[in-house]
């Protein structure tokens, strides 16, 4: 059974940077897109960026500049460097990653990142 388990959000200050890190277990096959999404109570879940197996990588126009998305396929992880953080960055972070065999798209369970002083 397919099982992503994120970690490294948390509260920090505007300006500051964060880490998440989410690993993907329980399938032999290499996973295609991975990813993270965000989402604020109520509205719904946006991409934020992706990075497909060979490395190319795609951010949503308000990261750019500030975040970095990368991954280790020989772990099935992929990472998110978030620096320059602001308040309107915050929100629960979502990692995913497709299985390009059966065409499944798994998610993380989320993790908060808060950014306010």
């Amino acid at each position: 059974q397919v099982q992503l388990v994120e970690s490294g959000g948390g509260l920090v200050q505007p300006g500051g940077s964060l880490r998440l890190s989410c690993a993907a277990s329980g399938s032999v096959f290499g996973f295609g897109v991975m990813g993270w999404y965000r989402q604020l109570p109520g509205k719904q879940r946006d991409l934020v960026a992706s990075i497909t197996s060979g490395g190319i990588t795609n951010y949503v126009d308000s990261v750019k500049g500030r975040f970095t998305i990368s991954r280790d396929n020989a772990k099935n992880t992929v990472y998110l460097q978030m620096n320059s953080l602001k308040p309107e960055d915050t929100a629960v972070y979502y990692c995913y990653a497709h299985l390009t065999l059966t065409s499944t798209q798994y998610w993380g369970q989320g993790t908060q990142v808060t950014v306010s002083s």
